[in-house]
């Protein structure tokens, strides 16, 4: 009869592994002299008490690669620090440390020289001051350099620029009283429904003008508002207030992902019933917003440079800034390898499905982020509103200037360089009698 074996080994004698304890490999001998969760107890309670009776210093965190990060020991916040400084010293753990990073990672690479910057921007921002506040100085500073937006925050930024007011206001006031009063709600932003009605007279009187009528990018149609809005901010005398004109003076391009889907793409379609030209051309926006990013990448003569995106919520705005490098690498068949720099800021979660949610690891298995540069992606998740004032101070603390890009001038240039590449690739598009065969193909 077999002897038993001791323990719980499998096969070949001696004894098993000590219960409670991981692999000999990672916790075995060369590991004793470390405190470990696996290690045995009773020596590890009496080593301690040793330690305490002796007076050692605790030192065991100084061999643990886990340990190497900046020991939290913050100042006592009392009224004199800088928001700076208040976010390097204090915002040490949960979300207010996702901020920290991304602070750290906009100021410290993504405004590098050879950086370009784009900024998507969803939800209700400019009602709420922030093209003021934070998007403006973010341009003049030229630390964005070109904007993705959902058409609604350019509407409602316009309303500043044409010196109509909004307020603040109570968010559990009644809505049926509200509209009584002819008063309009953004959560707790309240204004007049004129202000909507003097806003659409406004866009319909200048669409009507004879530059309108063509065809035309959302990039070129906003920069032409732009400039009618700066005018009428110079005629009130009310400084720069709308972020569609500050990204006319600074050459800045704004895109909107959806043109129809908000009150400027709504009057410029009912203007259209009368017979207005002005069409704002998908595949231009497409091709231009693409365009960026591949000069972008290209950077000057033999120096090549790299891409950074500021994602301030989700949706669609994010999608198509993003998708900018899927349209240079599969559907163009151009060499990239994705975004270099990825900074959002996010309430949504990623299992949900929402595009809002989307992390950027996901975005590397569709070529938006380059893999190699996973580590510089830092997703805050916080509300826009409280994080964007601090990113734009931070950032004005704790780096210069940058020489506007002046991107929205070059974009015929950038364009010609993304078609001659898309030739040079060997994807020039079929001719029509080709396309027409394969068509059966496909059905």
């Amino acid at each position: 009869m077999a002897s038993k074996k001791s323990g719980n080994s499998r096969g070949g004698g001696g004894a098993g592994r000590e219960r409670g304890g991981f692999k000999a490999s990672r916790h075995g001998a060369a590991k004793k002299a470390r405190t470990s969760a696996a290690g045995p107890k009773a020596d590890q309670k009496r080593a301690a008490e040793e330690r305490e009776r002796s007076g050692a210093r605790h030192t065991s965190h100084e061999t643990s690669r886990f340990l190497r990060g900046d020991r939290i020991d913050p100042r006592r916040i009392d009224g004199s620090e800088r928001v700076a400084d208040l976010i390097d010293g204090t915002f040490l753990a949960y979300n207010a440390a996702r901020l920290r990073e991304a602070c750290q990672l906009f100021t410290q690479k993504m405004l590098d020289s050879d950086v370009t910057v784009g900024m998507s921007l969803t939800g209700a921002l400019t009602p709420a001051g922030l093209g003021m506040a934070a998007i403006i100085p973010l341009m003049a500073s030229g630390f964005v350099d070109w904007i993705v937006s959902t058409g609604a925050n350019l509407y409602h930024d316009t309303h500043f620029g044409l010196g109509l007011a909004m307020h603040r206001g109570n968010a559990q006031e009644s809505d049926v009283v509200l509209r009584e009063e002819g008063v309009v709600r953004i959560y707790d932003i309240f204004f007049d429904y004129d202000v909507l009605l003097s806003t659409d007279a406004f866009f319909r009187t200048v669409v009507q003008g004879k530059e309108f009528q063509r065809p035309m990018s959302s990039a070129e149609f906003h920069n032409l508002c732009g400039k009618y809005v700066h005018e009428r901010e110079r005629a009130l005398g009310i400084g720069e207030k709308s972020l569609l004109s500050a990204a006319y003076t600074a050459g800045v391009p704004i895109y909107t992902s959806s043109p129809g889907d908000s009150s400027i793409g709504m009057n410029v379609a009912a203007l259209a019933l009368d017979g207005n030209r002005c069409v704002i051309d998908p595949n231009l926006d497409v091709n231009e917003t693409a365009s960026i990013v591949l000069d972008a990448k290209r950077g000057e003569g033999k120096k090549s440079g790299r891409s950074a995106v500021l994602i301030c919520g989700g949706g669609s705005p994010k999608n198509f800034m993003l998708q900018t490098e899927p349209q240079i690498q599969e559907v163009l068949g151009i060499d990239e390898k994705g975004h270099d720099f990825f900074l959002q800021i996010t309430d949504a979660r990623p299992d949900t499905g929402g595009l809002s949610g989307a992390t950027p690891a996901e975005a590397v298995s569709w070529g938006k982020i380059d893999p190699d540069r996973l580590p510089d992606a830092v997703v805050c998740y916080l509300d826009s509103t409280v994080a964007l004032p601090l990113l734009t101070s931070y950032a004005h603390a704790r780096h210069a200037a940058r020489p506007l890009k002046r991107l929205f001038d070059r974009r015929q240039e950038m364009l010609d360089r993304l078609t001659n590449e898309y030739r040079r690739a060997g994807h020039e598009p079929a001719e029509a009698k080709d396309a027409e065969a394969m068509l059966p193909m496909h059905r």
